[in-house]
């Protein structure tokens, strides 16, 4: 799943009100300020609509989720609700709110607000509200407000990820006053209940949040600034954390580990993983229609390399379209070797002897499973060249990149996703679905019987035969070959050795709660 590089941010323990960054004169020598250096740009600041990490970075911080995940898992912790409860049949959860709790405009948090929300998000264009359409469809039959603090949903069917789903980035709560106020500008001016408050937006450049003194969680948050800097080089990004510049930083290359872990004025940070990186084949398009091709460039791809490469050894060869660690994940299914004779004999079955030419599309943005997309896309051209497949490497801004993915324009293209709940569903459905196309199913694969596993497993409450429904659907997507997965990667990132409380969440999205420097 983001840019042209203007800091104005330098220094560390100095006034921010002079330009520079990591420090604030009214605590005294205490800083206050965090800045974080990133790769990319946000694209929405609401959360409803986007669909990239760069934007749920921010917004996890600006608003809450009525159901939150533990702080370095994806276990089940109240947010707004406190708790939530389900029906015998599976089709009536009910949600119980906190009381007292005000938007950052002032307004009030209440059930209503809720029902608005998710009314706004139903009633909503499909490819601007990717995450609903592709998390609940047309599963909610209704939103009620049965009191002040009461919530209650009615299903079509029963969801089994519900509840999972509830504590995504996607579904925070807005507030109802500042959408109406905004309009088609909301996505810049974010309203939330969470315990920063936006300040501003300079495109490509920073965001800036601010802690909000009326946050509903005791003594927090500790810090009085949030800054996301825009760094596109991990290599320049790096060297700020170095000169004081920034104070912390994702897309670390790992060849650079080392040196970081020698300095005592840093420290590295592993998230924990839950991703997978892909290069996608866009299955409506030239000579990838046919699955012996696509096949073809699995068998083509020395994965082996890449990890030895890009990552440091710091990876695992991704067979399945969803990490390890997530439950139902099929470890049965034997990776595509590489085997360059396996893949220019397929391509001569389907017809395709002397090769054929497509493009490949390089992420610009460093993401957590992906450090470095050019190189890692030249690495693949170089695989592909051996059996006579000759890809032209293309980028876009990244927000341009992911709009195109989207509708389908790239043959082959880089990408990645890190999980959002920690359910298989929002891997399979949300990614390789054929309700998907048009949101996050970049590729255009259509298998019916995958479809019917994955809306068979959605239905399914009982865990195991859920996870056995998955199993089927990934050796049918293993065969179908829609992907080239690529890596499951422990992504690193680096802070200054002060930096304390800071636990990045396997969800990629970390809330600046307990953080502070000592």
């Amino acid at each position: 799943m983001v840019l042209a590089l203007s800091l104005v941010l330098a220094g560390c323990g100095k006034s921010s009100t002079s330009g520079k960054g990591g420090g604030d004169s009214s605590s005294g020598d205490k800083q206050t300020t965090l800045v974080y250096g990133r790769g990319g740009d946000s694209v929405s600041l609401d959360p409803a609509t986007a669909t990239d990490g760069e934007s749920f970075k921010v917004t996890e911080n600006i608003f809450d989720t009525l159901i939150d995940f533990k702080e370095s898992s994806t276990d089940l912790t109240p947010g707004l609700a406190t708790e939530w409860s389900t029906s015998d049949d599976g089709l009536v959860q009910t949600l119980k709110l906190r009381e007292g709790i005000k938007f950052q405009d002032g307004s009030d948090f209440n059930a209503e607000a809720v029902v608005f929300n998710f009314n706004r998000w139903k009633a909503g264009n499909k490819e601007q509200f990717y995450y609903y359409n592709s998390q609940f469809g047309d599963v909610i039959e209704s939103v009620t407000a049965k009191d002040a603090t009461t919530v209650e949903f009615k299903l079509k069917h029963p969801l089994a990820p519900f509840f999972k789903n509830l504590g995504m980035g996607a579904f925070a709560i807005s507030s109802p006053e500042a959408i109406k106020k905004y309009g088609d500008k909301y996505m810049k001016n974010p309203v939330g209940t969470g315990p920063y408050k936006f300040v501003e937006w300079k495109e490509n450049d920073r965001i800036t949040i601010e802690k909000n003194k009326d946050y509903w969680v005791k003594d927090e948050p500790k810090l009085e600034k949030v800054i996301f800097t825009v760094i596109p080089e991990n290599s320049a990004r790096l060297n700020a954390l170095k000169t004081g510049e920034v104070d912390l930083i994702d897309g670390v290359n790992y060849s650079d580990v080392p040196s970081v872990k020698s300095d005592s004025n840093l420290q590295v940070i592993t998230r924990p993983s839950l991703n997978v990186a892909y290069l996608g084949l866009t299955s409506t398009r030239g000579p990838l229609k046919d699955k012996k091709v696509r096949q073809a460039l699995n068998y083509a791809v020395n994965k082996k390399e890449l990890i030895e490469g890009f990552y440091a050894g710091e990876a695992k060869p991704a067979v399945n379209p969803m990490p390890p660690v997530v439950e139902g994940y099929n470890d049965e299914l034997k990776d595509y070797d590489f085997d360059l004779d396996k893949a220019k004999k397929l391509l001569e079955e389907a017809g395709y002897k002397d090769g054929f030419s497509i493009e490949l599309w390089a992420m610009p943005v460093a993401r957590p499973y992906m450090p470095d997309g050019q190189k890692i896309a030249e690495a693949l051209q170089a695989n592909f060249e051996k059996i006579g497949v000759k890809a032209k490497i293309v980028t876009y801004e990244w927000a341009t990149y992911l709009e195109k993915a989207r509708k389908g324009e790239a043959d082959t293209f880089l990408l990645g996703w890190t999980g959002d709940n920690g359910d298989a569903d929002n891997f399979l459905y949300v990614l390789l679905d054929q309700d998907s196309i048009g949101s996050n199913n970049y590729t255009y694969y259509k298998n019916p019987k995958v479809h019917d596993l994955l809306i068979q497993a959605q239905t399914e409450v009982d865990q195991a035969k859920r996870n056995e429904l998955y199993k089927q659907a990934q050796a049918i997507i293993k065969d179908d070959a829609p992907w080239i997965p690529l890596v499951y990667s422990n992504p690193a990132l680096a802070a200054k050795a002060n930096l304390e409380g800071f636990h990045p969440h396997p969800t990629g999205s970390d809330k600046f709660l307990g953080v502070y420097f000592k």
